[in-house]
């Protein structure tokens, strides 16, 4: 895989601290974000790479790896097992190649495997066996573990991906409504059986990225609409996003600053419930006029006198 520059991605320092980091972040997720620019077909292709930079950067684990490994970070576990699996064969351990050759890059924008613990008793049981000898029985396959990366757009919609699995492509259904950090698993997609053993399985960490629109609460999600002075005394009418498209949203007169209204059902879709969804939360901030010409003055004065 090549090597990507994470710190150049963001463009921060290696020097960084995490907050500049995470400012950083932020900054460039409002420019790039795919849904600000929907006549740039590199939008997203930006938006994706900002990112991984970030899951990496961001996490101090995953960063002194990369800052270590660089392009090969993502094995940075598996190369220090062969690293001591090849002391150990030297010096007579002999567990040589247990751990296997993990070396291959992921691709597909999401992170590296780790090997889990199947078959690892069974290692030690056919090494130590009764009378010595190896017992013949079936090799469960090893566990791997990858994250995926996704907007909250794609979050909030069941869609289909295709991912790739060292030589391997699968193509998977992600269902709409899938929380931040969730876990799902993949039944036989991980390291092939040996001797007849069942293959291990694939388990995909989800990551969604933060959206410059909305905050999401569990199945709600907030926004915030600008509104004029004018507006925000007389009543009217505001564009707002939801995920499903701009709406109006009415304004009620002498609405204040900071108030909040919410819109049933164009929230963030309900997980495994095909159909329902949260509610937007709306707060109106009133924007203050940058300038009066005297005439506006003198109105003013006038009401405050009346009032």
């Amino acid at each position: 895989m090549d090597y990507i520059d994470y710190y150049h991605t963001l463009g921060v320092e290696r020097t960084a601290t995490q907050a500049d980091i995470k400012r950083a972040y932020r900054r460039l997720a409002r420019q790039y974000h795919p849904d600000l620019h929907p006549d740039d077909p590199t939008a997203q292709a930006k938006f994706q790479q900002l990112n991984e930079a970030n899951e990496v950067l961001g996490d101090p684990e995953k960063r002194q790896k990369y800052d270590e490994y660089g392009q090969h970070w993502r094995q940075a576990e598996e190369m220090e097992a062969q690293r001591r699996n090849r002391q150990n064969s030297r010096t007579g351990g002999g567990y040589g190649e247990f751990y296997g050759d993990f070396t291959e890059g992921m691709g597909s924008g999401f992170g590296g495997f780790t090997q889990g613990d199947s078959g690892f008793s069974t290692f030690f049981e056919q090494l130590f066996g009764t009378q010595g000898r190896r017992r013949q029985q079936g090799v469960r396959g090893q566990d791997f573990e990858a994250e995926l990366q996704l907007t909250l757009q794609e979050a909030a919609t069941t869609h289909r991906r295709i991912i790739q699995v060292f030589d391997r492509k699968l193509r998977i259904t992600i269902p709409a409504g899938i929380a931040n950090g969730q876990r799902i698993r993949l039944a036989g997609k991980g390291g092939k059986g040996q001797q007849g053993g069942t293959d291990g399985d694939l388990y995909l960490t989800l990551h969604i990225a933060p959206d410059p629109r909305f905050e999401r609460q569990g199945d709600d999600l907030s926004t915030t609409a600008h509104i004029d002075l004018y507006t925000a005394l007389l009543g009217g009418e505001t564009t707002i996003d939801t995920l499903t498209g701009a709406v109006r949203l009415k304004v009620k007169p002498l609405t204040q600053n900071l108030s909040k209204v919410r819109l049933r059902g164009k929230g963030f879709p309900v997980y495994r419930h095909e159909g329902e969804a949260g509610d937007l939360i709306v707060t109106f901030q009133v924007d203050l006029p940058k300038a009066l010409t005297p005439h506006q003055q003198e109105l003013l004065r006038k009401m405050k006198d009346e009032d």
